[in-house]
């Protein structure tokens, strides 16, 4: 550990990696709400937050658990149509409270083109809300209605049924099967934009 008289200890969260402070005065700067996108492996949340001295003002709130819980979602919650249809959600919700435009903070996510972060970006986006956001990171409708996932799932088959059950264990135990996940998004989505949020 480092010492001296000139030596000074760094703010607890900058010390655990939770909280880059330059990134996050940027953001409280522009004076905007600033758009929270988390994920694990399983799950993915998005939060609309108004940052404040005494700590952080939650304005709108969305999680992947959620999608099944009220919507009926049968699919994967950790993946990029369910990222997609949480953003749209948190965005929803947003619109309500009055939120117009956000700032995004993808926190430790690695900014790849086409990311489940970016599918929550582009939902959030067609709820209504304006996000500043290259287009070109944003993934196409095919990837976000999880079409690939669907031709993934015909290609596993095709090799055999043994594969196939075992990679698909999950949506086959919730009663979908995975080629029928782009209809599935369709209802889903279908009762989001439809709901009282």
């Amino acid at each position: 550990m480092s010492k001296g008289p000139r030596y000074r200890v760094q703010f607890r969260r900058k010390r655990e990696g939770k909280t880059n402070y330059y990134k996050r005065l940027g953001m409280i700067r522009s004076g905007k709400p600033i758009l929270m996108l988390r994920g694990s492996l399983k799950h993915f949340r998005v939060q609309i937050v108004k940052p404040k001295m005494e700590g952080d003002i939650i304005l709108a709130s969305a999680w992947s658990q959620e999608l099944s819980k009220k919507f009926g979602w049968r699919g994967y919650t950790g993946n990029v149509p369910s990222a997609y249809l949480t953003g749209l959600l948190c965005g929803g919700r947003a619109v309500k409270r009055g939120v117009t435009e956000v700032v995004p903070n993808i926190g430790f996510h690695v900014a790849c083109k086409e990311s489940r972060v970016f599918a929550a970006i582009k939902g959030v986006i067609d709820a209504g809300v304006k996000v500043p956001c290259s287009e070109e990171m944003l993934p196409t409708e095919e990837r976000i209605r999880g079409e690939h996932i669907a031709r993934y799932a015909e290609m596993i088959l095709k090799e055999g049924e043994e594969q196939y059950y075992k990679r698909f264990s999950g949506y086959l135990s919730s009663g979908l099967r995975p080629e029928g996940l782009p209809e599935h998004f369709k209802e889903v989505k279908g009762k989001i934009v439809g709901s009282d949020v």
